[in-house]
């Protein structure tokens, strides 16, 4: 069974830009629809972005919408996650998910138990 690895997170300045990464290591989720959530320290998780399993269609939240772009390149079994424009609040351990294409709207209203997979996760952090 194939895993989900994060990564790219690291400690950045405001206004810079992190691109993040999430290899599927067997292929296994070549028709799930991805997704990237975070949780901030005492905070629950949040639904950041999704994309379908095409990569044709890609949504945002309204936090990081206009900053963030999610993208899927399905040769080598990837998602990015380009962060621009980052900001302090955006600092949280930021996880992959996996769900079916059908379950994408529980992924984006942010229902974990819609998820199948998870990542564990890699840490973004943003100073002023």
């Amino acid at each position: 069974q194939g895993q989900l690895v994060e990564s790219g997170g690291r400690a950045v300045q405001a206004g810079d830009s992190l691109r993040l990464s999430c290899a599927d290591s067997e292929g296994t989720f070549s028709t799930y629809a991805m997704g990237w959530f975070r949780q901030a320290p005492g905070k629950e998780r949040e639904f950041v972005a999704a994309i379908s399993w095409s990569g044709g269609t890609t949504w945002y939240s309204d936090s990081v919408k206009g900053r963030f772009v999610l993208s899927k390149d399905s040769s080598i079994n990837t998602v990015y996650l380009q962060m621009n424009d980052l900001k302090p609040g955006d600092t949280a351990v930021y996880y992959c998910a996996a769900a079916p294409q059908s379950r994408i709207a529980s992924m984006i209203k942010a229902n974990l138990g819609g998820i199948e997979y998870w990542g564990k996760g890699t840490h973004v952090s943003v100073s002023s």
